[in-house]
């Protein structure tokens, strides 16, 4: 949505720590954490009309934001639950 912040430190709060821990120490996670930003940035402009691309190319552009978000999601809540499971 127009003026609403997408970062991911925004879209999960409650991960903050464990997402800077799994961008510094695995490369998979941090390759679709910088992904998941190139995009976020790109919709940003756009929102704040500093771009003007079509409506079809912008609405490609939020289903893979919402798409790595789901997979960043899913390693987040994974993790979580191999840490808290009993040994």
């Amino acid at each position: 949505m127009f003026g609403e912040n997408h970062d991911l430190f925004h879209e999960f709060p409650e991960y903050k720590t464990r997402i800077a821990e799994l961008q510094a120490a695995d490369p998979g996670f941090a390759a679709l954490y910088g992904e998941y930003h190139k995009i976020n940035d790109e919709v940003e402009r756009i929102e704040l009309q500093l771009e003007t691309p079509s409506d079809f190319y912008t609405e490609a552009l939020k289903k893979q934001r919402l798409h790595l978000k789901d997979e960043i999601y899913s390693i987040l809540r994974r993790i979580v639950r191999a840490s808290s499971a009993p040994a």
